[in-house]
């Protein structure tokens, strides 16, 4: 029917409708700020997926340092994915392929990083190859902090709206 608004994923249909428990638990798993997932989930519901990303973005822009840690703190290094966590391998393939050589350089790197800004290195690794990413994490070491917090809040908001479409994909 023209001018009919498009239906929502049943993806989406499914996260707008679930308990706040069970939706806070998945968002938790998009993201480990409980901030981030607080600020999300009291705006439901949501009519579009592009509404739910946006959403997403605004709370990633409201995030105090603190936040940021929290969140920082749900990710792997980056060559290192969680064990047995299938998101953290599949947003890592970049690095599953890669020469022992660049592997050990990512891990000395990872750990230069760390020493300098106290957290993991992040970056939004779905569809990097590791050699971008190893010359992000050269790049971006002679950030200061402050300019080091806000591309990882870019990085984070890029991963989230990832893994949020996945989460209200139809058939998930």
């Amino acid at each position: 029917m023209p001018g009919a608004a498009p239906e929502s994923p049943e993806g989406l249909v499914r996260f707008n409708t679930s308990q706040d428990t069970a939706a806070l638990a998945a968002l938790h798993e998009v993201c480990a700020s409980s901030a981030w997932g607080s600020k999300v989930l009291a705006q439901r519901p949501y009519a579009t997926v592009e509404a739910l990303s946006d959403a997403s973005d605004a709370a990633m822009a409201e995030l105090s340092a603190e936040d940021l840690a929290e969140a920082m703190a749900g990710h792997p290094p980056i060559g290192r994915p969680k064990p047995g966590d299938p998101t953290s391998s599949r947003e890592q393939s970049g690095m599953a392929g890669a020469a022992e050589e660049l592997k050990a350089e990512m891990l000395e790197l990872n750990l230069a990083y760390q020493e300098r800004f106290g957290h993991v290195f992040l970056i939004c690794a779905t569809g990097r190859t590791g050699e971008q990413m190893r010359d992000a994490v050269r790049e971006r070491i002679g950030n200061s902090p402050e300019q080091e917090r806000e591309t990882v809040r870019t990085e984070l908001g890029k991963i989230n709206r990832i893994r949020l479409t996945r989460l209200v994909a139809e058939g998930e």
